[in-house]
């Protein structure tokens, strides 16, 4: 399998990177290539996700921490060498509402999609449904 010159991180990705979190060989490999060659993009919906995962919200478990703050801990995952932020653009956003085929209805793995299809890029993910739909080439993490 020849490794990806672009990828686009799912917001777990980003956040498992991000961490030193353990990943799949074959997804550090993509990303890695990506970072030396069109580069590794991550999408203002993740910077949304990162927002909504640092805020406590009742019945929802504790809320993740992100240091000292999500906006700085964000802009320092940007600021990674490689790493490229994938535009949000009207076209994607309404091509995130017309998938092709039966995708699952949560908004940001939607937007996420359609960056990537709209890129022509694989998305390193763990998300079953985002592996499994048949609009995108996924590279498990």
């Amino acid at each position: 399998m020849s490794l990806p010159d672009a990828v686009l991180l799912d917001t777990c990705a980003v956040i498992w990177l991000a961490n030193g979190d353990p990943m799949e060989p074959a997804a550090l490999a993509a990303v890695e290539h990506a970072r030396r060659r069109q580069g590794v993009f991550v999408s203002p919906v993740s910077a949304w996700e990162v927002g909504l995962l640092s805020r406590p919200r009742p019945g929802r478990g504790p809320a993740l921490r992100f240091d000292p703050d999500p906006q700085a801990w964000f802009a320092r995952v940007m600021a990674a060498p490689g790493v490229k932020e994938a535009r949000l653009t009207p076209r994607v956003a309404i091509a995130a509402s017309w998938l092709p085929g039966e995708f699952h209805g949560d908004p940001a793995d939607r937007l996420i999609v359609a960056t990537a299809r709209e890129m022509g890029v694989p998305v390193v993910t763990r998300d079953r449904a985002v592996l499994g739909y048949g609009g995108v080439v996924g590279v498990g993490c």
